[in-house]
This record gives C-alpha cells, structure tokens and sequence, in this order.
C-alpha cells in the first residue's frame, strides 16, 4: 500500500448539508413542527447541491447518507440521492438509502409555531420578548452546548463507523453551526445573526479515523446562485 493510500484511510469527512428553503407563506417559526416541506426554489437549491457532490470525486465515494427527521431535511437528502445513486450505479455500486439520526435535528424552540416579523407579529409581544435576554446563549430553548454536543456525539460515531470513508449528513443551521463554532473556537456560544451556513450549503469536516481528531474544516455554497 503507497503512503498516500495509507493517509487517505486515516481520514474520514463528514459533509453536512443545510436543507434547501422552506414553503413558509405565514412566515412562521416553524422549529421542529410537522408539514414544513421545500419550496419549489428549495428543491432546486437541493438538486444543484446535489449535482455537486454527485460531481464532487470524493464526496461522490459516501457509503452513507444521514439525515434530521424533519420533512425539510429528508426532502433534501432525497434530492441529493436523486443525483448521487445513478452515479454509484454507474460503477456496480448499490444505492443508497436515507437513514435518519434524530441528534441532527433543530434545535428546540419555544417560540415554534409563532409569526415571524414586526408589527402584530408575535414574536415582537411583550411575552415573548422576555424570552431574548441574550443572542449568545438562547434563552428561549435548547441551549448552544446541548446542540453541538449532540452532533459532536453523532460525527464521533459516524467516524468510529465509517473509519477512512465519506458521509453525507443533512441537518439544520442551528446544528451544523453550534457544532462547527465550538470545533473552531472552544465553545459553542455565537451570535445567531453572523452564522456562514446557507441553504443548502455544504460543511465538510475531516477528522483523523483512529482519534475522532478535526483535521480540516472546509465549506462551499453551490446553490448560492439559484433563483
């Protein structure tokens, strides 16, 4: 085995995938709710993001696909696989399948189901803004750390269960980014306003297969252009 060869099997990636937009015509917090699927520009964000990694030389090896529970996520994780199976058959390779992991899921929120906006939105009632002491540390549901630790607890399984291999997971902008600010700063604490995680974005996290060590931190936003 070449030395290049050994080194490619210490490394395993995680490539985490924000779900495309949203139909959300009432402009509500919809968090963990049922019913919220991609809007039809959501699809195509997807579906480009999906071409991507289908084109992408090592992003297009993943022996898994994981995502979030939620309508939105698996509806992009569905168009990704739309776009990556034909390749994996292409080369005798078995399809893959969606399976589900309810640690990538949003973050929890008490304000789900309330209108987002100014004016008689209900967000902006007074009973509700008690709840925004600090943009930090939510004080209005699951806390930062809870959230990235739970992905941080999901990608050290994924790389102790797929050593030296590429995963596709697909989650939310909460999760991915909770977890990446404490890969990269030591704490998990941020301003939900200053996040570099969009839709349909794409995070590739490299660690070392034997230590569950962050070796490399990379993004690109394929769908940047979509209309």
């Amino acid at each position: 085995m070449s030395s290049s060869s050994s080194s490619i099997e210490k490394r395993t990636t995680l490539h985490f995938v924000r779900h495309g937009k949203v139909e959300n015509p009432d402009h509500l917090l919809y968090e963990r709710l049922p019913g919220f699927h991609l809007s039809a520009l959501g699809l195509r964000m997807a579906q480009v993001s999906g071409r991507y990694i289908a084109a992408d030389a090592q992003m297009n090896q993943a022996v898994a696909l994981y995502s979030s529970p939620l309508d939105r996520t698996r509806e992009t994780a569905q168009a990704i696989l739309a776009e990556l199976n034909p390749v994996r058959a292409s080369r005798g390779e078995a399809e893959l399948s969606i399976e589900t992991d309810p640690r990538l899921i949003e973050a929890g929120n008490e304000f789900r189901g309330l209108r987002i906006g100014y004016g008689k939105a209900a967000l902006w009632r007074p009973r509700s803004l008690r709840l925004v002491r600090n943009l930090w540390r939510p004080s209005w549901g699951e806390s930062y750390r809870h959230i990235a630790d739970r992905v941080g607890d999901f990608a050290q399984e994924m790389v102790r269960r797929h050593p030296g291999q590429q995963v596709i997971v697909v989650s939310h902008e909460s999760p991915i980014w909770s977890y990446r600010h404490m890969l990269e700063t030591g704490h998990p604490e941020h301003n939900m306003l200053l996040r570099h995680t969009a839709l349909a974005s794409i995070t590739s996290i490299t660690y070392d297969s034997k230590t569950g060590e962050v070796l490399d931190i990379a993004y690109v936003d394929p769908a940047k252009d979509v209309e």
